[in-house]
C-alpha cells in the first residue's frame, strides 16, 4: 500500500517477521545518500524510489550520467503523467533544448546567479582557476546579466570584441562592474591581457566549438523553467550519457542543471515555506557534477523543499570537504556492498554498531541502513531491497516526441541564429 507521504526501500526484520522500511516525507527533506559498488543494486533502488514518487504524483528530477536509469524510468511513466515530463537528452542533436543561465534573472539575484555559474565552471575545471581568472569571469557574467538576449557564449566575445563589449557596457547598471571594464580591464597591456584571458578563452571556446554544447548553451531562450517544474510537481529526466557526450560535456551540463535547480529553489523565498511543494532530485554519480557550492546546497536545500538523493560508488571519489559536508548534512544513509576502505569510514559514520565486514560481506540488493525517522536516528539495520519495479507503460516514444516538440528547437534553426549572432556587426545592434 502506498501512502502519499512515504516511499519504501525494502524490508527489514523486526519482531520475527519482515516489515516494510519506509522513508517519510519530512525525513527525506534531510536528504538521502546511497553508496555501493557496481552491480550491487543502487540503480534498482533509485529506479524504485523514482517510480514510487511518480506514481504518487510527486515532482521529481533525475540527472543520470549513463542514460540507462533514465531509459528505465521513462518506461515506467504512466499515461496520466506523460504530459508532466521534460526529457533532456543532449545526445539528441536534432532537437537541442536550450539552457540559458543568464535569461530573465531579477536584478537582486544577479550576483547570486553569477557566483553560481562561476562555482559551476570552477568545479568542472578547478586546475585552470586562479583568482584573476575567477575575477574576470565573474565580471563578464555580471555584465552580460544586465543585458537582454545574451548567453554564456557572450563571455568570449566580451573579452576579445571591443565593439561588443561597448554595446554590453551601455546596458550595465552595476557601477562596480562598469568600473572594472572601463577602468582596470581597459588598462591591461596586450601581453598581460593575453595571459589573463587565455584560460577563459580556451574553456569557453571549447563550448563554442562543440556543436552539442554550443547549440544548447547558445540559445537565448531556455526550453524549460526549473522553477515551474519544481513548483508544479513536474518530472524532469536528464540523460547525460558520457559514452555519447564525453565526460567533460556530460559533467558540465549536469553541473549546470544542478545549479539551475539550486537557484530555482532559493528563489522560492517568495512563497511561504508550507506552500512549497517538495521536489525530489536524484543525482547518480553526483561527484561528477559537484561544484564548490555543493555543500551549501546540502545545508540550505531542505528549507526550500529541494530533497536530494545522492548516489555513487566509492568515497575516494569525493574531496574531503565534500565528504565532510555529505556526512554532516545527509539524514539517511544506505550502503550496499563496498570495499574495505569505504567500509571502515562507513562503520564510523554508522556509529560503530556495524563493523567493516558488515559492509563488505553484503549480498546484492542487501543494504546497511542508518535511517532518520521522525527527526531521530534509531539503531542501524539491514534491509533487503525490493526487486526493480518493471511497469513498462509503453509511453517512452510518446514522451520523447512530446519533449522534442514542446521544449526543443530544430537544429538548423538554432545553428542559423547562433551563426547570425556570431557574425553580426555591432553597429547593427
Amino acid at each position: 500500500m502506498f501512502y502519499d507521504n512515504e516511499v519504501y526501500i525494502g524490508t527489514r526484520s523486526a519482531w520475527g517477521e519482515d516489515v516494510p522500511c519506509a522513508l517519510h516525507q519530512k525525513d527525506r527533506r534531510q536528504h538521502l545518500y546511497t553508496i555501493g559498488q557496481t552491480g550491487t543494486g543502487k540503480s534498482s533502488l533509485l529506479r524504485n524510489l523514482i517510480t514510487q514518487d511518480i506514481a504518487l504524483g510527486h515532482g521529481i528530477g533525475l540527472i543520470d550520467p549513463h542514460g540507462d536509469l533514465a531509459e528505465a524510468v521513462l518506461a515506467n511513466i504512466p499515461s496520466h503523467r506523460v504530459n508532466d515530463v521534460v526529457y533532456f537528452n543532449p545526445a539528441d542533436t536534432e532537437y537541442p533544448i536550450g539552457l540559458n543561465l543568464l535569461e530573465n534573472v531579477p536584478e537582486e539575484q544577479r550576483n547570486l546567479v553569477a557566483s553560481g555559474i562561476v562555482a559551476t565552471l570552477k568545479g568542472i575545471w578547478p586546475e585552470f582557476f586562479g583568482p584573476r581568472m575567477e575575477y574576470i569571469l565573474l565580471s563578464s557574467i555580471l555584465a552580460l546579466l544586465d543585458c537582454e538576449n545574451t548567453s554564456i557564449l557572450g563571455i568570449q566575445r566580451m573579452l576579445v570584441d571591443e565593439k561588443y563589449r561597448r554595446w554590453v557596457l551601455r546596458q550595465v547598471t552595476n557601477p562596480s562592474v562598469r568600473g572594472f571594464w572601463l577602468g582596470e580591464f581597459a588598462q591591461y597591456d596586450k601581453r598581460f591581457l593575453a595571459e589573463a584571458i587565455a584560460p577563459i578563452q580556451n574553456k569557453i571556446g571549447a563550448l563554442t566549438l562543440a556543436p552539442v554544447t554550443r547549440n544548447i548553451l547558445g540559445q537565448i531562450k531556455s526550453g524549460f523553467d526549473t522553477r515551474f517544474i519544481m513548483d508544479n510537481k513536474r518530472i524532469f529526466i536528464a540523460s547525460l550519457s558520457k559514452g555519447r557526450l564525453g565526460d567533460d560535456k556530460a559533467n558540465l551540463l549536469g553541473a549546470i542543471l544542478l545549479t539551475l535547480f539550486q537557484l530555482s529553489a532559493m528563489r522560492r523565498t517568495d512563497n511561504p515555506e508550507d506552500e512549497r511543494n517538495d521536489f525530489y532530485l536524484y543525482i547518480d554519480e553526483f561527484q561528477s557534477f559537484s561544484t564548490t557550492s555543493f555543500v551549501s546546497i546540502l545545508s540550505e536545500a531542505r528549507k526550500y523543499r529541494l530533497c536530494l538523493t545522492l548516489s555513487h560508488q566509492y568515497i575516494k571519489q569525493l574531496p574531503e570537504s565534500l565528504r565532510d559536508g555529505i556526512f554532516g548534512n545527509v539524514g539517511t544513509l544506505i550502503s550496499l556492498r563496498v570495499g574495505q576502505s569505504d567500509a571502515t569510514v562507513l562503520s564510523e559514520q554508522f556509529g560503530g554498531t556495524l563493523v567493516p565486514r558488515h559492509f563488505t560481506d553484503l549480498g546484492n540488493h542487501r543494504a546497511c541502513v542508518k535511517q532518520l525517522s521522525g527527526g531521530e536516528y534509531g539503531e542501524p539495520f539491514f534491509s533487503d531491497m525490493y526487486p526493480p519495479v518493471d511497469m513498462e507503460c509503453g509511453k517512452r516514444d510518446q514522451i520523447i516526441k512530446t519533449s522534442r516538440e514542446r521544449y526543443g528547437t530544430k537544429r538548423d534553426v538554432v545553428e542559423e541564429r547562433i551563426e547570425r549572432w556570431m557574425n553580426q556587426r555591432i553597429s547593427g545592434f
